[in-house]
């Protein structure tokens, strides 16, 4: 019979770790305080990453509307970086179902600076 404690969080963790849609369910496990330490930080992580991810794509369409010149290259940039989060999500949940560690050198050190609180 398998054990369905220890399934119960990393299905938690690959739902924190999906792309763009993730962020609710990592914020209200942080609103509601709720959760393990593994669950906290991956929450973390995944709320740092999409916000980090909204921010660059905002700036870099904005600079392709303003921009004549550069604005190709702002939105091939700006794809780019929107693969990359897409990208390094997957990778995130690929870790967390090889049960190894999903913490981004840079990005978990700043979740738990700006996030730590929470």
């Amino acid at each position: 019979m398998p054990d369905f404690d220890s399934t119960i969080p990393k299905t938690q963790l690959l739902m924190y770790l999906i792309p763009v849609v993730g962020v609710f369910p990592s914020l209200w496990t942080l609103y509601r305080r709720q959760g393990n330490r593994e669950q906290i930080a991956t929450s973390r992580l995944s709320i740092t990453l999409a916000f980090t991810w909204f921010v660059a794509y905002l700036l870099l369409a904005t600079g392709a509307e303003t921009s004549e010149f550069l604005g190709l290259r702002l939105l091939i940039l700006n794809s780019f970086v929107t693969s990359g989060y897409f990208l390094v999500s997957l990778w995130l949940m690929l870790r967390v179902i090889q049960r190894k560690s999903h913490k981004l050198p840079g990005f978990s050190r700043l979740a738990e600076r700006a996030l730590g609180k929470y």
